[in-house]
């Protein structure tokens, strides 16, 4: 294991733009959360919201919900979601803007994506909600409610947000793919962190995503290496998590894939491809790989199975 770090480690140094450097920092040796945030600092603009390919699959400079999105889960991993916070107060106030929504959902691609390189997913024609799929909208809602203040418009409209989500999630009405569903998940969470329990039946969420959450997780593990799929590090990070029960094997199956599957230079596969701009392709995927480190490692501490930081 002690190998398996030092490989990764060398690889974050050589190749991982700032924002994953503070990270990296942040999670295994000591560095704070703040150098983080200063970091990501630089990916957000004047309205609040986040573009400038911190998502790296969208290159796009334009403030935008999904990019916006990535930024609070930044956030959330340094454990500085003080509403006080300057990015915060930014992401709050873009939210609130009533830029890229359309009244029921943000937008979950945007047409100014296609005037920069790009993945496919993220491409369109028009602003789309996609079909009311509420991948960013659940996470985005649970972020302002856990944020906002509660005497005000935006956590009227988060509130409103998340109970509608929750009502489609339970309906049926729309099947949700994985990233999706991680959004439903983070709503949970931000809400049961917060101890927000008057805006939807929070046990009623958690027992219906128990079973979303076994039914996506991809078991035909000879896939995982070569395919982009769910696996279980999609919704959890370790055995504490209420969706670990239902998938004790395999989450402890993806343990060992981690430790068999690194790269001689230290990173792992990414398992998925524009198809497009291949030159700016190279670079995100190099940026990718960065997050996929830590992810990992982050799973395998979680599992307890990189118990010290050598």
């Amino acid at each position: 294991m002690e190998e398996l770090y030092k490989k990764a480690r060398t690889f974050i140094y050589r190749n991982a733009r700032p924002l994953d450097f503070a990270r990296w920092r942040f999670h295994f040796e000591n560095g704070t959360g703040q150098a983080v945030l200063d970091a990501l600092s630089q990916y957000q603009n004047g309205d609040g919201g986040f573009g400038h390919a911190l998502e790296a699959d969208a290159w796009n400079p334009v403030s935008t919900p999904v990019q916006t999105w990535t930024a609070t889960e930044i956030v959330r991993e340094t454990g500085i979601d003080d509403p006080s916070n300057e990015i915060v107060r930014g992401i709050l106030r873009y939210l609130e803007s009533g830029r890229d929504f359309d009244g029921t959902c943000w937008y979950f691609a945007v047409k100014s994506n296609a005037a920069y390189p790009h993945a496919p997913w993220w491409h369109t024609e028009n602003d789309t909600a996609n079909g009311g799929d509420y991948n960013p909208s659940a996470s985005l809602a649970g972020f302002i409610l856990r944020n906002a203040q509660r005497d005000s418009a935006l956590y009227d409209l988060g509130s409103r947000v998340a109970q509608e989500a929750f009502s489609q999630l339970q309906e049926g009405a729309h099947e949700n793919g994985m990233h999706t569903l991680t959004c439903y998940v983070r709503l949970l969470q931000y809400l049961t962190e917060a101890g927000i329990s008057d805006v939807i039946d929070l046990a009623a969420l958690e027992d219906t995503l128990r079973g979303h959450v076994r039914a996506a997780i991809t078991q035909e593990t000879e896939t995982w290496e070569t395919a982009y799929v769910c696996k279980p590090s999609q919704f959890l990070e370790s055995p504490q998590s209420v969706f670990y029960a239902g998938s004790r094997e395999i989450a402890e199956f993806e343990c060992e894939f981690i430790q068999k599957t690194q790269l001689d230079d230290g990173s792992w596969n990414v398992n998925w491809n524009w198809g497009a701009y291949p030159d700016e392709w190279a670079v995100s995927r190099n940026w990718w790989k960065s997050a996929v480190i830590i992810r990992n490692l982050l799973y395998l501490r979680g599992f307890g199975r990189l118990k010290t930081q050598p």
